[in-house]
């Protein structure tokens, strides 16, 4: 939605300042750039585009890297209503913190995150996220804003129960990086197909190295391509 952890991530990897957030605005300026590049592409970018109206991406940029790999793990393979339940929970067990802290995930009991609704590879991620925002393994935000994708990607994956996926959420939706094309994504990969009427998805690889054709621009074009219409043949026509 793997191995064990790394050591810490250190501050001295490479610096990338053009990731720091854009000043707020209104989501539909936003991504105004990034709309017309991408209804420049081809006549069915234009049509999904069209179709499916401005971009509303809006990511939790507040929030620091521990809370949301936790989140994450929360909503995995689950609806938005079940994980909203399972963070309402492990909330409750802390009412004194806006959020629970590393030090109390990792203090809490098994039974009391079941109860949450958690599972218990997903206790297992959670304090292992805990513990690796201690050791600095998991970053804090002000310094993974200055960090490379791939450098955290690396770093973070090592968790274990942590994959890919998982750090490209983070990437897209905390640290507001604006190229990022998760390409083991079903919805991704299904909205392609979709979008150009394909019999069948593109493998991960080969999305890949057509997505180049749409940097710096491609978490605006992964959010398109998870509300492409799925309907089998080119519905776009």
């Amino acid at each position: 939605m793997e191995c064990e952890p790394d050591p810490p991530v250190r501050e001295s990897r490479k610096i990338r300042r053009s990731h720091m957030p854009k000043a707020a605005m209104p989501l539909s300026d936003r991504y105004t750039e990034s709309v017309s590049f991408l209804r420049d592409l081809d006549a069915d970018w234009d049509r999904a585009i069209g179709l499916i109206g401005p971009c509303t991406h809006d990511p939790k940029a507040a929030r620091e890297p521990y809370e949301a790999l936790i989140r994450a793990i929360a909503y995995q393979q689950l609806t938005a209503k079940a994980g909203d339940a399972i963070i309402a929970r492990l909330k409750a067990l802390h009412p004194g913190s806006p959020f629970p802290t590393a030090d109390e995930v990792i203090a809490a009991e098994f039974d009391d995150l079941r109860a949450c609704g958690f599972s218990g590879v997903k206790i297992a991620t959670i304090k292992a996220i805990a513990e690796g925002t201690k050791t600095g393994l998991v970053p804090t935000r002000d310094i993974a804003v200055r960090m490379d994708d791939e450098d955290l990607i690396a770093a973070i994956s090592t968790i274990k129960g942590i994959g890919r996926w998982t750090v490209e959420m983070l990437l897209m939706y905390t640290l507001e990086r604006p190229d990022v094309l998760p390409v083991d994504d079903f919805g991704v990969r299904e909205g392609y197909r979709a979008l150009k009427g394909l019999p069948e998805q593109p493998k991960p690889r080969a999305l890949r190295k057509i997505g180049e054709a749409w940097a710096p621009h491609r978490t605006v074009a992964s959010w398109y391509l998870w509300r492409v219409p799925r309907e089998r043949g080119n519905v776009l026509a």
